[in-house]
């Protein structure tokens, strides 16, 4: 999706975020299971912390621009999202790496939420 008309680009974006709502509830089971099952490690933050996180900043910047249609400083929520990439979280990679059959609903929800930050960047370049 490049070059896009932004309204349709803005219209993805409120889809998707009525997605990723379902797909989070969806995901309650595996989420419960990896705050149980997979080791805490000794980083700043656990593999569910780091997804609360990119999913507050991520939603966060898709629900001003489902509401408002823009967001308040553009250049710095661009800067902010091209560092947020999703799958450079060293415990979501090991997620994927070492749970290959597992988790396929956090995994899918983390796959759209990456996409939500790439449409938002998108949007966000187009303004």
């Amino acid at each position: 999706m490049t070059n896009q008309n932004p309204e349709l680009t803005k219209n993805y974006i409120i889809q998707l975020l009525a997605q990723l709502t379902i797909d989070y509830q969806n995901s309650k089971l595996e989420r419960q299971a990896i705050a149980h099952q997979l080791p805490v490690s000794e980083t700043e933050f656990t593999l569910l912390e780091e997804i609360e996180l990119l999913t507050t900043d991520i939603r966060g910047y898709g629900s001003q621009i489902k509401a408002r249609g823009y967001i308040e400083n553009p250049q710095q929520a661009i800067e902010q999202l091209k560092q947020k990439r999703v799958f450079d979280v060293p415990s979501i990679s090991q997620l994927y790496l070492h749970n290959s059959h597992e988790y396929e609903n956090i995994k899918s929800y983390l796959r759209m939420l990456d996409y939500l930050r790439l449409l938002i960047l998108e949007y966000l370049t187009s303004q």
